[in-house]
């Protein structure tokens, strides 16, 4: 199917698109990359009469890293992404994730605002800012706010971004130099969304983890952040038992939907492994290793 008639808008400063989402009201679309909502509109499932592309924004784009804090962008691309420098160095989790992000043409325009803005719990960025505890910098027709992306999401595809709002940036506290990462991804094929993934960031200091943060992709109808998971591995060496208590921890406040990725069961388990394998390779990156 093709998608039904529509009005094109190409706003060049973020004013002019939130006017034009306040007056347009309910019949407008916000359009960043565009993987998700144009597949809806083929399908008919998504009907706007108004698209308005956020492409034409330069203010949207770019990173930063400044005064502890890195900067992107919300229509920084994937493809952006993995080839900062700059994100290598200060958050190099960010690169390790958007290389499993669907493909290389996908990620040459999917954009990093898209995949943390519109609530898809299959997404994989999400997690991923709960784990680093990231800002999002939200503007509207009321003005500007900020929210934590542990508080942004609601329910699938449900957000605390208003009608009339963009998400125009996301901060991120730059982690510590002695902070170990990972993601951990189970997909059925490469480019396909997550049967269960798993962010892991830790910190070490003096032969023991000093501070953790876990996050969870893809079982729940959010990205779901698994604060005590990460809990149970602060102040000890990180043994099998400390993981194993992390694991379980983890796999406590999953609820994955039954679908072609398997049973809600096998899920479950699938995100315990990701939890396993993700602290081991986190803990081996902050001593100093590669794995």
């Amino acid at each position: 199917m093709i998608p039904g008639a529509f009005d094109y808008h190409l706003p060049t400063n973020v004013p002019d698109a939130c006017r034009l989402l306040a007056d347009l009201g309910d019949d407008a679309r916000v359009v960043a990359g565009g993987h998700s909502l144009i597949p809806m509109m083929k399908l008919r499932m998504a009907v706007p009469e108004h698209l308005i592309d956020l492409r034409g924004i330069e203010a949207l784009k770019g990173v930063t890293v400044d005064s502890g804090w890195i900067t992107i962008g919300a229509m920084t691309t994937q493809a952006d992404v993995i080839a900062s420098s700059t994100l290598a160095d200060a958050c190099p989790i960010l690169r390790e994730t958007s290389l499993q992000i669907a493909d290389p043409q996908i990620r040459n325009l999917g954009t990093l605002g898209g995949n943390v803005a519109n609530g898809d719990p299959g997404n994989d960025m999400p997690a991923v800012m709960q784990a680093l505890n990231a800002i999002y910098q939200i503007q509207g027709s009321a003005g500007a706010r900020e929210i934590n992306a542990r508080d942004f999401y609601e329910a699938a595809f449900f957000t605390a971004l208003g009608d009339d709002e963009i998400l125009t940036a996301i901060r991120i506290p730059t982690p510590t130099s002695a902070h170990g990462y990972a993601y951990q991804k189970q997909k059925r094929k490469i480019g396909d969304y997550a049967t269960a993934a798993a962010a892991v960031l830790l910190t070490w200091e003096d032969g023991a983890c000093r501070a953790a943060s876990i996050a969870l992709t893809n079982v729940g109808e959010t990205p779901l952040f698994a604060e005590a998971a990460g809990h149970a591995l602060i102040g000890t060496t990180v043994d099998k038992l400390t993981i194993d208590a992390a694991v379980e921890a983890a796999e406590a406040i999953t609820s994955p939907a039954e679908d072609g990725r398997g049973p809600a069961a096998f899920r479950t388990k699938v995100a315990g492994v990701m939890v396993g394998r993700a602290i081991a390779q986190a803990k081996s990156r902050a001593q100093g290793g590669s794995a």
